[in-house]
């Protein structure tokens, strides 16, 4: 077990390392200088030539690269030329209201893609089994804009019983949790028919074992085969998946939060990116990749835990 930790906790470390210098040379390397990135298009050349020379960038990229480091490990993320603060003070906060997204949607999603495709599973081919397959391929299938614009024209605009916006603002009379529900609804469906669609193909495969038979035949009731044998080593296979959705619904939400003008991390992103806020786009970028390879490693984790037929190694 320790072995195990230390492995994966070595793998975190050099990823990060090696994504960490990836960011900064793609960073110090696109079209245009540093400077020039921080103060604009409409900056002067010799200001372009001071700012440069006050943030020592015509100093080898090796020693400002490890200094760059030597900052992040100390908590220093930055200065931010768009919110004009340091990025410590803005993303914390546009993390705060993405976690929040994100913990409502993965509370929605793997209860209901475990019954959904438990449900399907049983009953390889009914009609319940294809109409559940066929709701997770459309919803999956749509784009999130595209179910992002449909639910706002139905619940915002022809109903009228939520906001068309969600900017966590009181001001237009709508409560917090009303403006939660539509950005919500977008991530449970596009994510939720994927998570289906793998625990689905995982049941099948377990009905389909010589002890599920054996349990059936000995007259065990069909309750208890789903229950006490063939639930938990179907969920071995999704376990992994079902912990990867954190990315996305961490940092992968972009659209979401940009359709509903949602303060999350995503759009924080997007317009980093849009207006070369260089030091929210490596922040930003640095936590990203941090969270994929945490969800991964702890993947790996509980894959082990729930399969005793893996050791760790």
């Amino acid at each position: 077990m320790v072995a195990f930790f230390a492995k994966r906790l070595g793998y975190l470390v050099l990823t990060m390392l090696v994504v960490s210098f990836a960011i900064y040379m793609i960073s110090e390397f696109t079209p245009g200088d540093v400077a020039r990135k921080v103060l604009g298009p409409f900056a002067t050349q010799h200001q372009v030539e001071l700012l440069t020379e006050q943030m020592g960038l015509n100093r080898p990229v090796f020693v400002r690269y490890f200094e760059w480091v030597g900052q992040i490990l100390t908590g220093n993320l930055g200065y931010s030329t768009v919110y004009k603060t340091e990025v410590n003070n803005i993303i914390w906060n546009r993390l705060a209201h993405t976690l929040i997204l994100a913990g409502i949607a993965f509370a929605v999603i793997v209860p209901a893609s475990i019954l959904l495709g438990v449900t399907a599973g049983m009953r390889e081919s009914s009609r319940l089994d294809r109409s559940i397959s066929l709701f997770s391929i459309v919803t999956t299938s749509v784009p999130e804009f595209a179910s992002g614009v449909f639910l706002t024209s139905i619940f915002a605009i022809w109903i009228g019983i939520l906001p068309g916006t969600s900017t966590l603002d009181r001001g237009g009379g709508w409560s917090i949790a009303s403006q939660l529900v539509l950005p919500v609804a977008v991530m449970v469906f596009y994510d939720l028919g994927y998570v289906v669609r793998m625990v689905r193909a995982s049941m099948i495969e377990v009905m389909t074992r010589p002890y599920i038979r054996t349990a059936v035949l000995k007259g065990m009731k069909f309750r208890d085969v789903i229950m006490k044998h063939a639930l938990r080593n179907a969920m071995i296979a999704p376990f992994t998946v079902i912990l990867l959705q954190i990315n996305y619904l961490v940092t992968g939400v972009v659209v979401v939060e940009a359709v509903f003008a949602y303060p999350g991390f995503g759009r924080m992103m997007l317009e980093a990116a849009l207006s070369q806020d260089i030091a929210v786009i490596e922040a930003g970028a640095l936590f990203s990749v941090l969270v994929a390879v945490v969800t991964q490693i702890v993947g790996d984790f509980g894959y082990m835990l729930l399969n005793p037929r893996i050791r760790f190694n």
